[in-house]
């Protein structure tokens, strides 16, 4: 029988070029390759009768996959670079090839060591990652899992679905956070009147309205601004509400700025406009303005100083229904 297998390394030789070493590695490399690839086989066979949850035998797969070429460098490889250079080059090689075959997994427990160590959120922390957003509900090796808010519901609150994240993500997307080192957001809230509304006296109205509604809040935004500016350049002039004043095509936009904290926008924003609505509806000589289309008489309703050129009101000129301009 040796007579036989060494009569078979001798026409192997002389055929293709390989040494009897060589040609015992290439054979016992088959052999370490198919007993792993047996293993592999007989626990997903096992797997997939004990499951019937496609997720679950997809983990099953994924991971058995990894196991085996994970296993597959370290023997194989033991096997080729014995006698050809010392410890640290056969450690170098399989590290190289642990890191091609496990990039993703790499990477995400990467992010996972950094977000340990720089903390860029935490648990309970509101973030926006690339274009998901939500609350931070658990950290992982791999991932972490976040209870989305936004999407198809307004205001940022919850749609009840739990996204999970690769932690690698971390180096990759933009990450807002909505609370670190300050608990409040700036929101504002747009109120938009007719031209013909007494603008400033409803300006002093929202003015009102806003500044007792951020009574509760005097105090505390300075104090966590102040904690924060200890480690990140975090400053405000001004944390008090105010009203801003500008001109839209339908009318005057009144807009109301204040702070809120992320998970009280909207009812916030629910108990400005309640107020506003019973105000408003107090005042003969203020009026929200939606989209609507009117005809305007420049000589019959413009100003005196305004009207169009050569025109007067008076016997032969444009009476009052007949436009001369629209808007």
């Amino acid at each position: 029988m040796r007579d036989f297998i060494v009569s078979i390394e001798k026409r192997i030789s002389d055929t293709l070029g390989f040494a009897p070493e060589t040609q015992e590695k290439i054979a016992l490399s088959l052999i370490i390759i198919l007993v792993i690839w047996l293993i592999r086989f007989f626990v997903l066979r096992i797997a997939y009768r004990s499951y019937d949850d496609v997720r679950i035998r997809y983990r099953w797969r994924k991971a058995s996959n990894y196991l085996a070429y994970l296993i597959g460098i370290l023997v194989v490889g033991r096997v080729w670079v014995v006698g050809f250079g010392p410890l640290s080059t056969y450690l170098g090689l399989v590290s190289a090839g642990v890191a091609i075959a496990l990039k993703d997994l790499l990477t995400n427990l990467a992010g996972w060591t950094f977000i340990l160590w720089r903390r860029p959120f935490s648990t309970g922390d509101r973030i926006q990652i690339g274009e998901f957003r939500g609350d931070v509900i658990d950290t992982r090796l791999f991932q972490f899992s976040i209870l989305e808010v936004g999407n198809w519901v307004d205001a940022d609150q919850s749609t009840g679905r739990i996204i999970n994240v690769p932690n690698g993500k971390v180096f990759t997307e933009p990450l807002a956070n909505y609370t670190i080192g300050f608990d409040y957001i700036w929101d504002e809230l747009p109120v938009l009147l007719t031209f013909e509304s007494n603008w400033e006296k409803a300006k002093q109205l929202l003015t009102e309205i806003v500044e007792r509604r951020s009574e509760h809040l005097e105090g505390e935004p300075e104090a966590q601004i102040r904690s924060a500016s200890h480690k990140y350049m975090i400053f405000f002039s001004k944390f008090t509400p105010i009203v801003y004043t500008s001109v839209e095509d339908s009318g005057v936009l009144l807009t109301m700025r204040f702070l809120t904290k992320p998970r009280q926008r909207r009812s916030t924003a629910e108990r400005l406009w309640e107020d506003i609505l019973r105000e408003f509806a107090k005042c003969d000589d203020v009026d929200f303005a939606y989209p609507t289309q009117r005809f305007y008489n420049n000589v019959a309703e413009g100003k005196s100083g305004a009207r169009a050129a050569g025109q007067a009101s008076g016997p032969g000129s444009p009476s009052a229904d007949t436009p001369s301009e629209a808007a």
